[in-house]
C-alpha cells in the first residue's frame, strides 16, 4: 500500500472510532439528564402532595375553627356575609 493509502486509512479509521466514541457519551449524558428530569417530576409531585395535606389540613382547621367561634371582618361583618358584598 502507498503511504497515502496508510494515511487516509488511519485518518478515517481514527475519525470513526472518534465518531463512535463521542456518540456513546452523548448518549450516556442524554440518559442522565433524562433521569434527573424523572427525580425532578418525582419530587414537584411529592412537594405538590405534602401541599395538598397541608391545605387539607387547613381547611379542616377553619371548618372546625368557624364551629367554634364566629369570623369578623374589620367592618364589624361576619366573613360570610362579606362575601357577597
Amino acid at each position: 500500500m502507498s503511504r497515502a493509502a496508510k494515511l487516509t486509512l488511519a485518518g478515517t479509521s481514527l475519525m470513526a472510532a472518534g465518531i463512535v466514541v463521542f456518540v456513546h457519551y452523548s448518549q450516556q449524558a442524554e440518559k442522565a439528564a433524562m433521569h434527573a428530569g424523572v427525580l425532578r417530576d418525582i419530587e414537584q409531585q411529592r412537594v405538590k402532595q405534602e401541599r395538598l395535606a397541608d391545605f387539607e389540613m387547613q381547611r379542616a382547621l377553619e371548618q372546625e375553627y368557624r364551629k367554634v367561634q364566629s369570623v369578623h371582618d374589620g367592618a364589624g361583618r361576619s366573613g360570610l356575609e362579606n362575601k357577597g358584598a
